[in-house]
């Protein structure tokens, strides 16, 4: 029988894919998914670290939790903690650790406009709600004094897919405007009442770059590394804070749960960025679901203790706020708790 030559290289690759993933689950690969918007300090940590070769997808927190609901990866990596609908799906109870701090920015292109514009989180929420439709609307206009804002439609560019990034800046914008609260709510994934959506920093970053009048929401190292001019946010104190990596501590600097789940947007800090948050990597707290193996889930547990511990030297230099000491002391605790069929694996 003859073989189509298209559907031959086709069973090709899939065979190539099997067989790599088979690799994967018994070399010292640790296989990990998620966040986008810890992908710049993963891709820099990961490259240094020498105990084991880490394959880390880039591909949202959505996906990340999906895989590791799938248990088709060691750890996934998402920006909000598991809801109660994922943490069913899941079957085991998962850990998260948290890794890093970092503060999520609002990007935009105004041509003629270089200058970091002060915009509130309410008058962000009314943008993104389709009640501000114009970049020289008064809201804007008195918030930018001395700044020649042209008179364009506002063009809303937002996440198409599971995003932890999105569900940092839903959770700020749900405290700071009640109409968003009431209408549109917190996830990593919501029903947008306005705009365009594109998949991932990269999709979203892109769109706006390429689109006059464009705003979107991107992490700060995204920003920095693409050189995107970003907003100043007006926080608690009305204050006008730009998303410094001091400014991301001072906002994660409140009082951390056993569990580690906490949110810091819209800080009560009078110095403080009021768009940031944690990023978590999520593993299942006993070790052996899914079929691990001893040896593989205690590298997995060496990574993440070298992430929390010498892997933090990376971040500032990436623009995320390393993780305080306290944060340090539950994250190490959290990884403590991880078994190995009953029993502790550190």
């Amino acid at each position: 029988m003859k073989i189509n030559k298209n559907l031959k290289l086709a069973i090709v690759a899939l065979a190539t894919s099997f067989i790599g993933l088979s690799a994967n689950a018994q070399d010292n690969t640790l296989l990990g998914a998620g966040s986008t918007f810890v992908y710049p300090l993963f891709s820099k940590i990961f490259s240094q670290y020498k105990a084991s070769k880490v394959n880390y997808q880039s591909i949202g927190s959505g996906g990340g939790i999906l895989q590791l609901t799938n248990k088709t990866v060691d750890f996934g990596d998402s920006d909000a903690p598991l809801n109660a609908d994922q943490t069913a799906k899941m079957g085991a109870a998962v850990l998260h650790i948290p890794m890093t701090s970092g503060a999520v920015v609002v990007t935009y292109n105004v041509p003629g406009v270089s200058a970091h514009l002060n915009l509130s989180g309410k008058d962000l929420a009314d943008i993104y709600l389709g009640k501000i439709t114009n970049w020289n609307s008064p809201e804007i206009k008195d918030a930018n004094k001395g700044v020649n804002i042209p008179d364009m439609p506002i063009v809303v560019i937002h996440r198409s897919d599971g995003s932890g990034t999105s569900f940092i800046f839903t959770d700020y914008l749900t405290k700071v405007n009640p109409e968003w609260a009431k209408k549109v709510g917190k996830a990593a994934a919501v029903n947008w009442p306005a705009g365009l959506g594109a998949k991932g920093s990269e999709g979203v970053s892109g769109l706006v770059k390429q689109t006059p009048g464009g705003i979107t929401y991107v992490e700060l190292a995204y920003a920095k590394q693409n050189n995107m001019v970003y907003a100043n946010i007006q926080n608690k104190s009305g204050k006008y804070i730009a998303p410094t990596i001091e400014a991301t501590t001072l906002a994660a600097n409140v009082a951390i749960p056993a569990d580690s789940k906490v949110s810091f947007t819209d800080t009560d800090n009078p110095k403080g960025y009021p768009i940031a948050g944690f990023t978590w990597a999520m593993i299942y707290k006993e070790q052996n679901y899914g079929g691990r193996s001893k040896a593989r889930a205690t590298e997995l547990l060496k990574l993440l203790w070298y992430n929390i511990h010498q892997g933090q030297a990376q971040c500032a230099p990436l623009n995320y706020a390393p993780l305080s000491k306290a944060a340090v002391k539950v994250a190490e605790n959290i990884l403590k708790s991880a078994t190995y069929q009953g029993k502790p694996i550190l």
